[in-house]
């Protein structure tokens, strides 16, 4: 399948149609899908995404419309073509009024199925796990999740236009990764990509920096400066953090937005700039503008297009793929033959709750890297990197741990000597040694 032209869906309650259909396609090097009806149709969606949706229009409980209203709600970019007999062209005419691909009456030509399959494919995303050579502009972004697939399916689309960009997602999602994306997916990607973290800099240089000085401005500008609104000219400035920009730098970014031109601090002229603004967010800017604290007018020229990014903790299909991707990657840098994670050292990953997401799975598996002396990365030290980022783990993983290196230090303290241990820890020969094997601890190691 993976020679396929891609992978469709096609769904109908006509059995004998359906393998007709299926046929066709497959000669022609699709990869098909079969579902008999709505609820089977969205649960294989569920189970692994396609490129495009064939489906009836009529059809029995959840019939062709119905299924195309939860496709778009689920996948905003997946194109859907309606099968329909001659009686429903009409309400297929009026389904591509509301965003349907196309549509194809009953009896079909074979030729002028292809014929729209073809376009509805130069359209679609590419399925996870596709070759990642075609889709160049984000292979910097790891993931099989079909949510973030989509995500980039509609950066895609926007990178095409111009308009101003709003991202949304909590610290260390990747917001920064999606808007070099755009960037590069867009007309402007050989032109610089700027990134400025509003909330980093203080308050009396971030001006100076955005908008540039010229010399003898103020105390210490003794030559001119551009600014970084300039040095992204004929590319993308990031702004990162935009919640946190004070009011009046926001009253002179909006006037830079509105007139397409800056003026350094202390200049008496403006200068003309084609720059564009992709800004991020992890504050909930609807309240911010409610409480005062971020203008209006300001708000509207940024979110022309919101795209949000998921926690990593509601895409947990990609904590597996990011942690061996960050594992390889960070065993080479520290120069260890590192083969992968131990099964239960996995299980925990994909379970913790990562309330700093990608960044914070990034800093646990450089930190059980860097400590780890043997070719697997083990449970003990995956507890260990996460405990000390502060991740609370689940009561029973903590309860385990706290177990193992109790009876690891009283083994250590007794010199293996299990009768002596047994007194210390208050505890009674036999559930003594209990303990030590649910926990395969070896008393003869410690002598």
């Amino acid at each position: 399948m993976s020679d396929s032209l891609g992978k469709i869906l096609l769904v109908d309650d006509d059995a004998d149609l359906l393998r007709l259909i299926a046929i066709r396609l497959e000669a022609a090097g699709y990869a098909v899908t079969t579902a008999s009806s709505g609820p089977e149709a969205l649960a294989k969606l569920a189970a692994d995404r396609p490129q495009l949706v064939i489906t009836d229009m009529r059809m029995p409980g959840m019939d062709g419309n119905a299924l195309f209203g939860a496709v778009r709600a689920n996948y905003p970019t997946l194109p859907v073509i309606m099968l329909t007999a001659h009686g429903t062209i009409p309400e297929a005419v009026a389904a591509t009024h509301r965003g349907v691909f196309g549509y194809l009456a009953k009896p079909y030509e074979a030729k002028v199925l292809l014929d729209q399959v073809a376009r509805a494919m130069q359209l679609s995303p590419a399925a996870p796990g596709s070759n990642p050579d075609v889709e160049a502009w984000h292979a910097h972004i790891i993931t099989r999740n079909m949510v973030m697939t989509d995500l980039l399916a509609q950066a895609k689309l926007v990178a095409a236009g111009d308009a101003s960009v709003l991202l949304r997602g909590a610290s260390g999602s990747g917001k920064e990764m999606l808007a070099q994306a755009i960037h590069l997916a867009s007309a402007r990607h050989e032109c610089p990509f700027i990134a400025v973290n509003c909330g980093a800099i203080p308050e009396n240089l971030l001006e100076s920096e955005l908008f540039g000085y010229t010399r003898g401005a103020f105390t210490g500008a003794v030559k001119d400066h551009p600014g970084l609104i300039r040095a992204a000219q004929g590319g993308t400035l990031f702004l990162d953090e935009i919640g946190d920009m004070p009011l009046p730098l926001q009253v002179k970014l909006l006037r830079v937005l509105e007139e397409r031109q800056v003026r350094p601090v202390g200049a008496t002229s403006s200068t003309p700039i084609d720059v564009r603004i992709i800004s991020a967010t992890h504050r909930d800017l609807e309240e911010e503008m409610s409480a005062g604290r971020f203008r209006s007018d300001l708000y509207y020229r940024l979110n022309v297009v919101s795209l949000s990014i998921p926690d990593l903790a509601e895409r947990r299909d990609d904590i597996p793929v990011l942690a061996n991707h960050f594992l390889r990657k960070l065993a080479q840098r520290y120069r260890k033959e590192i083969n992968g994670f131990a099964p239960e050292a996995m299980d925990l990953l994909i379970r913790a709750s990562w309330p700093g997401n990608v960044r914070q799975l990034l800093n646990v598996v450089e930190q059980a890297v860097a400590l780890t002396t043997g070719p697997i990365v083990t449970l003990a030290l995956v507890q260990k990197t996460i405990s000390e980022l502060g991740e609370i783990v689940p009561f029973d993983e903590a309860r385990r741990s706290f177990e193992s290196d109790y009876l690891v230090r009283l083994l250590k303290m007794t010199g293996g000597n299990v009768t002596q241990a047994a007194k210390l820890a208050r505890r009674n020969r036999t559930d003594f040694y209990k303990l030590l094997q649910r926990h395969a601890l070896d008393p003869a190691l410690f002598k």
